[in-house]
Parts: structure tokens; C-alpha cells; sequence
């Protein structure tokens, strides 16, 4: 199986991106690719920061050939969505090794859907992954549906334990 997808599914997500995202519980942090935050939005626009923290219910992880850490091999996720204790929606996340480098790192190129009250919000992008583990990770919001419809942004995630990842939503719409 792949190491660090496989470890990176087993502690908690993803995310973001994961992870929301694809994250594992790091010591420390690694550089991220799109790491940096966007200029601030158009003076017509709002910006909506809230928090939510993702917490995965089920995991598989899918290893193509050649067998080990490869391209190609996918990590599935999906969980729920809690806010103040209570869940507000679910996240599904599918994640693909894109790159894998020496001492066994890997890119990860991830797609989200954010499933809330009034529609969903759509999140992709590419991070890296070391040996310590992602560490933060910031991807882009890409699109939505219902309230969501003109949704862009993005969502940085923070690993907070072994079972959740903390997820900073910048929607602007």
C-alpha cells in the first residue's frame, strides 16, 4: 500500500485537502504547493470566513501497479462536517498521487465537495507530502451549487489530532 497515503488516511483527513484534505497529523510543517494566500477580494465582493472541522467516516485506499507509493494510487474519503458539536454536512474527497519523488514523497492532486445546507462548495489543488506529513494545506474553492453557485476562495487545513482536521473556509462570492 502506499505509505504515506495510507498513513495519511488512517490518522485523519484530508482534507481540506482534505484535506479536510489529505493530512496526516505532522509534527512539523512542510512547504505546500499554492501555499501562499490570494490577494483580497474585489472591493463588490464579501469574504466569508468560518470554520469547520472535517472528521472522516470511512477511508479506502487504491494501490495501482507498480506496487508500493506510484502514480496513480488514489486515497477515497469521505466524513462529516461539525460545527459547534453539531454536523452540518459531509465532505468526499478523492486523492491522486500526481508525483513521487526521493525518500518516498509524493504530490497529491485532491478533489472536494463540501455537502451544506443550501448547496455544495467544490475545492481542488496540489500539495506535497514529506516525511513529516503534509503539514498545512490550502486549496482553492473552484466552484458550487445552490447558495454556493458563484463560490471561490479557498480553505486552508490544520490538522488538530488524530481524527480531525480543522478547516478555515475564505468563500467569497
Amino acid at each position: 500500500m502506499m505509505k504515506h497515503v495510507k498513513r495519511l488516511g488512517l490518522s485523519a483527513v484530508t482534507g481540506l485537502a482534505t484535506a479536510l484534505c489529505c493530512a496526516s497529523v505532522a509534527s512539523a510543517a512542510t512547504a505546500t504547493v499554492g501555499a501562499t494566500n490570494p490577494p483580497p477580494p474585489h472591493p463588490q465582493q464579501s469574504e466569508e470566513v468560518f470554520g469547520l472541522t472535517a472528521r472522516p467516516t470511512q477511508i479506502n485506499n487504491v494501490d495501482v501497479p507498480p506496487p508500493g507509493n506510484s502514480q496513480g494510487d488514489e486515497l477515497i474519503v469521505t466524513g462529516d462536517l461539525i460545527r459547534s458539536s453539531a454536523t452540518v454536512g459531509r465532505f468526499d474527497e478523492v486523492c491522486t498521487v500526481t508525483r513521487t519523488g526521493p525518500t518516498d514523497t509524493s504530490d497529491l492532486q485532491c478533489q472536494l465537495t463540501l455537502s451544506l445546507p443550501g448547496g455544495q462548495i467544490t475545492v481542488q489543488g496540489v500539495f506535497a507530502i514529506g516525511s513529516a506529513g503534509p503539514g498545512d494545506i490550502t486549496l482553492a474553492i473552484t466552484g458550487g451549487t445552490g447558495l454556493y453557485r458563484t463560490a471561490h476562495g479557498f480553505i486552508h487545513a490544520v490538522n488538530t489530532n488524530s481524527a480531525e482536521t480543522q478547516l478555515t473556509v475564505h468563500l467569497i462570492r
